[in-house]
Parts: C-alpha cells; sequence; structure tokens
C-alpha cells in the first residue's frame, strides 16, 4: 500500500474571489475555496475526511476498508478511488436493494475495485449496533470501518485543515452539512472571531446540530461556539434542482450574511465540496 503522500493532491487548495453586484450593494465580499480540484477523484471534504482515517489503517496494517452509503453517495465512490490508488481493498454497504443496470456513482465505485454489499433499509438503520457489525466481520473478515460519510474524529482533523489552510482574512466560512463531520473540523479550525456557517443539504437537518456536537465533544473534549447550521437551503434535499420560486431566496440570503457572521462589514469565504 502507498502512503497518502504519494498522491498528487493540489493542496491548499486555491481560493479566488467571486464578484456580483448584488454582494456589492450588500458590503460583502465572497471567496470560494476551490476543493473541488484537490484530485480528479478524491474531491473536496471527501478526501479532507478520508485522509487522515486512511493514515490510521496504514498504520494498523489493515488492507481493507469498509464504510457505508446510498447509492448516489459521493463518499462511497471516493472511498473506492482511494482504495485504488493507495492499495486497499474496499468494500461498500449500499442502503437498499440492488438495482440494475448500477448508476454511474456505484459503477465508478466498482470500476475501481469496490465489492458492493447491500442491506435493506431497516437493517441499514441498524448499521452501527455491534451485532451487525458483527456479522459483516463473520463476511467480509478484517477490515477497517469508516462511518458514513466519512464523518467521525479523524475526519474532523482533516476537516480543520480546510479553515487553517486560508491565508486571507475573512468573517465566515460557508459549507454544505450533511453528516455534520466537515462543519465540526472547519468549525475547530478557525481563529478566535470567525464562525462557521453549515447548510444543510437534507430536507429535516434539524437533527445536524446535535451530531456536530457530538462529534466535537468526542474528539476535543468541548463543543465550540463559534458555528451554526442554517436549515432552509435545502431545495428538497441532495440532488435536488432549485424551484424557480425559490431562487429570490438565494438574492434575500445575502441580506443575512451579517447576521451569521456578527460582522457588519462581512468577508465571506465558502468551502466548496461536491
Amino acid at each position: 500500500m502507498l502512503g497518502v503522500d504519494g498522491l498528487r493532491l493540489r493542496v491548499p487548495s486555491e481560493v479566488v474571489e467571486l464578484h456580483d453586484h448584488r454582494l456589492r450593494q450588500r458590503n460583502v465580499r465572497l471567496l470560494l475555496k476551490r476543493e473541488d480540484l484537490i484530485h480528479p477523484e478524491l474531491i473536496g471534504n471527501k478526501w479532507r475526511k478520508l485522509k487522515y482515517n486512511l493514515t490510521r489503517a496504514t498504520e494498523q496494517g489493515e488492507s481493507t476498508l469498509l464504510t457505508f452509503g446510498g447509492a448516489y453517495s459521493n463518499h462511497i465512490r471516493a472511498t473506492a478511488a482511494a482504495g485504488y490508488h493507495l492499495g486497499f481493498k474496499t468494500i461498500g454497504i449500499i442502503r437498499g436493494e440492488q438495482r440494475l443496470p448500477l448508476n454511474e456513482s456505484l459503477t465508478h465505485a466498482t470500476a475501481r475495485g469496490m465489492t458492493l454489499f447491500y442491506l435493506d433499509r431497516s437493517a441499514y438503520r441498524r448499521k452501527m449496533d455491534p451485532e451487525v457489525i458483527a456479522v459483516l466481520h463473520e463476511h467480509f473478515g478484517d477490515f477497517f470501518l469508516i462511518p458514513e460519510g466519512g464523518s467521525n474524529t479523524e475526519a474532523l482533523d482533516g476537516c480543520a485543515e480546510i479553515a487553517r489552510e486560508i491565508d486571507r482574512d475573512f468573517d465566515l466560512i460557508c459549507c454544505p452539512c450533511g453528516t455534520g463531520g466537515t462543519l465540526a473540523g472547519v468549525s475547530a479550525g478557525l481563529q478566535d472571531g470567525q464562525r462557521a456557517l453549515g447548510l444543510s443539504a437534507l430536507r429535516d437537518g434539524r437533527f445536524l446540530g446535535d451530531e456536530v456536537s457530538r462529534l466535537q465533544q468526542q474528539r476535543y473534549g468541548r463543543v465550540f461556539n463559534n458555528w451554526s447550521i442554517e436549515c432552509e437551503f435545502h431545495f428538497g434535499g441532495f440532488a435536488r434542482e432549485m424551484p424557480n420560486s425559490r431562487r429570490s431566496s438565494i438574492h434575500s440570503s445575502a441580506d443575512k450574511v451579517s447576521d451569521w457572521s456578527g460582522s457588519t462589514s462581512p468577508r465571506c469565504c465558502t468551502a466548496y465540496s461536491r
């Protein structure tokens, strides 16, 4: 197996400024951190979450990675790519029944050598129960377990580097939020006076605050008070197109930046991930 240093990664990712008259009218400066350009397959927060998990798996002498996700999971796809490039066997536990032909995401994962195993939705909800993990060990043998979305304490260390890499002054950093791991790590990497805002990608993302708190308490022994989550910008959930009737909310959101950041002249930096 290769070490993570063997990958050709574009880190730190570049930061570019976006210009728009609506931002200027509201005295907002918007910077975009191009996490999507880190690697063709290990994109954005997916790489950040995997980085220290892969390091730990290597240190423990593990040769197989097992993780969980839905049929369109970018995390599943990224884990398969990481295994391919770094010499790990990979197993993806997929929510729901198998549907053929495979979609583009799962086709790519299998092309990168991932073995797919399907759990019905009832069993999938119990995926982290010791009984379910024991059955997976009986079926697959030894493996290094990475949770759904890659969100664990190792993931927080990787995501904290997103904020620490930024060499520009800013008041607020924004990121999409699906499992809470990215926001929990980014928050920990901020300097005094900076805040993090998570934008829930889920229709009912109110539970995410508890997840961020749990992850930070587990990793750092405390919960930081420099983050918050907005749950009104999901536009129907993952991979949904924003309806025309709601496009005006994008315009009105610029008016909220001062409230989110606590600054009257905010500079907002957003971490892009796909």
